[in-house]
């Protein structure tokens, strides 16, 4: 899952990002709206954790851009403004929820994975295929009847893997979607993490499914 901080205070973003990394989550940060409006339109998230008051574009402007651009993703507004009015604002702009400074983070993650889950009871919540499962909410990974624990990256992968089977994934696009904006598509950390995966996944069964396409990348199937 990644989740995108639209915030301009360093310390709170940094807060952030720092809590929901301990909680398994991928995020990206932008610290003002015209950056963080080209973010949240140039890649995929599934929550935007997005600060009214920003420079450059404010909050309620960057949500009205998403949603007349038709995106989607659930919006979490994170603000100083605590009137009704405000809320009433932020909620009609398209807002999916509405947390006011200060907060507690238990609170914002409690709220961040209620439109997590109310996204995945749209898209169908547990992810399966052959005989491995993942919970998009709770992290958890299982293949057959064995639990298996993962570190965040090796999850992200995976989840990556399995919102796209039978599909062959570049290793540009795996950098574009796993990891973040100052990723250097140069390394073999990718080839690392596929390896740290399978070693997890496949080592102990009887089907592999994460295979190597020589040149080109990897993909998540039945073998033949």
């Amino acid at each position: 899952m990644r989740i995108l901080v639209v915030e301009d205070e360093k310390k709170v973003s940094s807060f952030i990002k720092r809590g929901l990394e301990e909680e398994k989550y991928e995020v990206d940060t932008a610290f003002d709206g015209e950056e963080g409006l080209k973010m949240a339109l140039d890649r995929p998230y599934e929550v935007v954790i997005l600060d009214w008051m920003l420079p450059k574009q404010d909050g309620l402007s960057v949500l009205k851009e998403l949603r007349a651009q038709k995106r989607s993703t659930p919006v979490l507004m994170l603000t100083a403004k605590d009137t009704v009015e405000d809320i009433v604002a932020g909620l009609d702009s398209g807002s999916d929820d509405y947390l006011t400074k200060p907060f507690a983070f238990a609170e914002l993650l409690a709220r961040v994975r209620a439109l997590l889950r109310r996204s995945e009871m749209d898209r169908g919540a547990e992810l399966r295929f052959a005989d491995l499962r993942i919970d998009p909410v709770t992290h958890k990974v299982w293949r057959g009847d064995k639990e298996i624990d993962l570190t965040a990256k090796e999850y992200a992968l995976l989840e990556y893997f399995m919102r796209n089977p039978n599909q062959v994934l570049t290793r540009t696009m795996i950098a574009d979607h796993v990891w973040d904006y100052t990723f250097d598509s140069f390394t073999n950390i990718i080839d690392v993490y596929v390896n740290y995966l399978r070693k997890k996944i496949d080592r102990e069964a009887d089907k592999k499914l994460i295979h190597t396409v020589r040149g080109v990348g990897y993909i998540l199937k039945e073998e033949d």
